[in-house]
């Protein structure tokens, strides 16, 4: 796991194999998300546009904003609502405005109801609109806003002075007289447009004449957060805290999972490997101590990350397995010798391997038998947090039987070191690896002798020391 890509799998394999614990924590953030809603009482947001009329840039319309919620507007907004124990300094808090498309610019306002929220918007907006005329009229330049002024009196002299001459030319008694008098008139009528522009080209005007569109509308539901939105986020954290804290335990952990890593870490040679078929986990009971049934509760003894058992053959190519694991313990010791087998606590795959290898050695002997010789089995299971190694009595050697991908090299080296403080010699390593069983053979169908093995002691039975 340690150096594997983290894959959907990988993450499905943690909900499979923890999904009490998951279930636990996600309950436990549902109830912290709880507990911060009541922290955080509900809110409610309404909201209102002001349309700016005329050309406008982008940075003027920023300035329009920062006017909307200026100390000066929100002090005068909370003046005439007059609320107990609300002041500026508490509103401005509650009000933001941002510019939208179209010169439009959309302020809000939060309160903790929505009466309240809606009365909010509307006299943040009207004292907006106010402040913002008369700051327009305000910083008006008086020689730049008396020019307009006397150049519409003198359009208003000028259309005078045609209309007279108008007047005083030939009533229309001649050609020239009536082209004279329609010259005047198109005269008259293009300075009157284009004082009409004039009056609708002053910025000054156009700025003064915000428009609100329509009173703020009563919110229907709470803003974000909701209590709702609280409680799913923190269920949703530590559900996500807890699946990476997996993933990083995983990482740390560095279980060795190769046969070369595992036969260095005991200082020992592979003997060879086999094969024990996957059943469901017996519930362990549950020890004693409130931290070992929640333990138990929570299935944290079993193991997640675990390799996925691969499909096997029948049953008598596992037991064939063992047979030649038998044959090579005889080759490694020629005389009949006794050997202790050794089973980190904890590895249930490895003890069911270790108590099959000694069924196998201790089958009933036969004179044509290949296998004569077989050492007789003891085992034994040690603890990898403090293990301790039974002393010497008459056995050889330590034949230690355990499964890839569970135990760290420290832990491996601890088992090693325990056996050469007890005077024993580690002879060999044996894998056991969980398989898929395929189905039986039929019941008619006749099952393969089994090869005949040596006698061994009586307490060669696989059971614990």
């Amino acid at each position: 796991m340690s150096d594997d890509t983290i894959r959907l799998a990988t993450i499905g394999r943690i909900i499979r194999g923890r999904w009490r614990l998951l279930t636990v924590l996600a309950v436990v953030g549902a109830l912290v998300g709880y507990g911060a809603s009541l922290l955080f009482p509900p809110s409610f947001t309404a909201s209102a546009s002001v349309l700016l009329p005329g050309q406008w840039e982008e940075r003027e319309l920023l300035t329009q904003v920062d006017v909307a919620t200026s100390s000066t507007v929100v002090d005068r907004a909370a003046a005439a609502l007059g609320w107990a124990g609300v002041s500026g300094s508490e509103l401005r808090d509650r009000v933001g405005a941002k510019a939208a498309d179209g010169n439009i610019i959309t302020v809000s306002g939060t309160a903790d109801t929505p009466e309240r929220a809606q009365r909010l918007t509307d006299q943040m907006v009207h004292q907006f609109v106010t402040f913002a005329a008369r700051m327009a009229g305000e910083s008006a330049d008086p020689e730049a806003a008396a020019r307009p002024e006397a150049l519409r009196q003198t359009v208003v002299q000028t259309s005078r002075r045609i209309t007279e001459l108008a007047e005083a030319a030939d009533p229309g008694r001649t050609v020239e007289g009536v082209q004279t008098r329609t010259e005047l008139a198109k005269l008259r009528t293009a300075l009157q447009e284009a004082l009409n522009k004039l009056d609708q080209a002053t910025p000054a005007a156009n700025k003064a004449n915000m428009v609100v569109m329509g009173p703020a509308t009563r919110p229907a539901g709470e803003a974000p957060p909701t209590r709702t939105q609280l409680i799913a986020a923190g269920a949703l954290l530590f559900f996500l805290l807890a699946v990476i804290g997996h993933l990083t335990a995983a990482r740390r952990g560095h279980r060795l999972r190769a046969a070369p890593e595992i036969a260095a870490a005991l200082g020992s040679t592979l003997l060879g490997t086999v094969d024990v078929p996957e059943e469901r986990p017996a519930r362990r009971p549950a020890g004693r101590g409130w931290w070992a049934r929640i333990r138990a509760l929570l299935d944290l003894d079993v193991r997640w990350d675990a390799p996925a058992p691969q499909t096997s053959g029948d049953e008598a190519s596992r037991q064939l397995r063992y047979r030649r694991l038998c044959a090579r313990l005889r080759d490694e010791l020629p005389a009949p010798r006794r050997l202790l087998v050794v089973v980190p606590d904890g590895d249930e795959i490895a003890g069911r391997a270790a108590g099959q290898l000694a069924v196998e050695a201790g089958g009933a002997p036969s004179p044509s038998s290949s296998y004569r010789g077989c050492p007789v089995l003891r085992t034994v299971a040690v603890s990898v947090d403090r293990p301790m190694v039974p002393d010497r009595d008459d056995e050889s050697g330590v034949l230690v039987v355990l499964s890839a991908g569970s135990w760290t090299a420290s832990e491996l080296t601890g088992i090693a070191e325990a056996c050469a403080d007890a005077q024993h010699e580690v002879v060999g390593i044996v894998l056991a690896g969980p398989v898929r069983a395929r189905p039986t053979r039929s019941a008619d169908r006749p099952r393969p002798p089994a090869a005949p093995v040596l006698a061994v002691a009586d307490d060669a039975t696989g059971g614990a020391a």
